[in-house]
């Protein structure tokens, strides 16, 4: 006798038949991981790049290193970590200081008793100590002195014109002059065009302020002209050349 109940068997509710309909849109079983966040939007996901708040505090942290970079320029205390102020105005004799006398090397020959300042043109020479340059006329200039490094500072500068050490030695003033340090290497020599050592403005310094220069500004002396970079403007001067 055949069982009548085997041919029409309780359907199992987990098995899927074609004959069922397909009540959700969202699968059964779970879904590849890269789905997830598609498939159950309100579960976290995967994390797929920066978050907001690791850009917004990024930001902050960049404001606040630009922050310190400049502070020092009003805030004195803060000068020592603010590498992108510009440092007008602070330094011996009110006017800061790139490269020390020590760093040239050049701190004995500066206070050597002997020390001695060449000019030459041509065949003519004179050879001059530090008395023999306070001896001749004096002048004043106020200029400014300019770094590449951003900063500028107003100063008055006095000494001899550089038009007057020319003509000491007959020198053409149509030439170019060059100027040679104590200091050997990439800061020991600078050539003036004719046009500046001509200006009544150009000086071979011996005082800044009224005082006698520092070593670190260059004393014995040091040039000094309008509108050239810091870095052009030769100190410890040991020889003058009319080209």
């Amino acid at each position: 006798m055949t069982d009548s109940s085997a041919g029409d068997p309780t359907p199992d509710p987990d098995v899927a038949t074609h004959d069922q309909p397909d009540d959700g849109a969202v699968p059964r079983d779970p879904p590849p991981p890269r789905y997830a966040a598609f498939a159950r939007p309100d579960e976290p996901g995967p994390s797929r790049g920066v978050s907001r708040r690791a850009v917004l505090l990024s930001a902050v942290g960049a404001a606040g290193l630009a922050g310190l970079a400049f502070a020092g320029q009003s805030v004195s205390f803060l000068r020592w970590i603010s590498f992108l102020a510009p440092r007008s105005g602070h330094g011996p004799q009110g006017v800061p200081v790139n490269r020390t006398a020590a760093a040239a090397g050049v701190v004995t020959m500066a206070h050597a008793p002997d020390y001695r300042l060449t000019v030459v043109a041509g065949r003519t020479t004179r050879v001059l100590s530090l008395d023999d340059l306070r001896r001749l006329p004096q002048h004043t200039s106020e200029l400014p002195i300019a770094c590449v490094e951003g900063w500028s500072a107003q100063a008055t500068w006095s000494g001899v014109r550089v038009r007057d050490l020319v003509e000491l030695v007959d020198g053409d003033p149509d030439r170019d002059v060059r100027f040679t340090s104590l200091e050997r290497g990439l800061y020991g020599v600078s050539t003036l065009p004719a046009n500046f050592a001509r200006n009544t403005s150009s000086l071979v310094a011996l005082e800044l302020h009224g005082q006698t220069l520092t070593t670190d500004h260059g004393y014995p002396c040091r040039l000094i002209t309008p509108n050239r970079p810091g870095v052009l403007q030769t100190k410890w001067l040991s020889r003058i050349e009319v080209l």
